[in-house]
């Protein structure tokens, strides 16, 4: 099993693994390209479409944003971002249509061990950094609102309909 599949299935993996450091880096290059450019700007739509391959029609994040990987995530038809939306998508996160984010709202999938000897960097056998966490999925279901500041952990489902602030 691949540390890609390991990270989507919840168990334990190696976020340093190359393959998810290259999706993570190609990710973190579109919302910086994303975050430069101006609402209206052709391209910014485009830049959009390469970080989030699973939105649906008529989605707008204000930017700026900032997500780990952005192809984990799927997002539901009508849905708006206000500034500085962060997902750190390690595991899937669903997020159904008509849904509202206010300003600073962070959705945060991964999970690091309590015990420090566990969740610590260490040395692997051929020299590189390697750590372990965890994920959990977050799912947030059609018509949701979610006021600034808000920050869900992993694991957590919002019912439909639901404002949290």
């Amino acid at each position: 099993m691949t540390e890609k599949e390991k990270m989507l299935s919840g168990e334990l993996y190696d976020p340093f693994d190359e393959e998810l450091s290259a999706i993570r880096k190609r990710a973190h290059s579109l919302c910086r390209q994303y975050n430069q450019l101006d609402e209206d700007d052709e391209k910014r739509a485009e830049i959009f479409k390469s970080i989030f391959p699973n939105a649906q029609k008529n989605v707008f994040f204000q930017g700026p944003i900032q997500v780990d990987y952005g192809v984990f995530m799927e997002i539901g038809e009508n849905t708006y971002a206000n500034f500085n939306f962060t997902c750190l998508d390690c595991a899937p996160v669903k997020i159904g249509k008509n849904v509202f984010f206010g300003p600073n709202v962070s959705l945060y999938t991964p999970l690091h061990p309590f015990k420090w000897q566990e969740r610590n960097s260490f040395k692997k056998e051929d020299g590189k950094i390697g750590a372990k966490e965890s994920a959990k999925p977050i799912i947030i279901e059609d018509n949701c609102w979610l006021a600034g500041n808000v920050v869900v952990c992993a694991g957590v489902k919002i019912g439909k309909g639901s404002v949290i602030g």
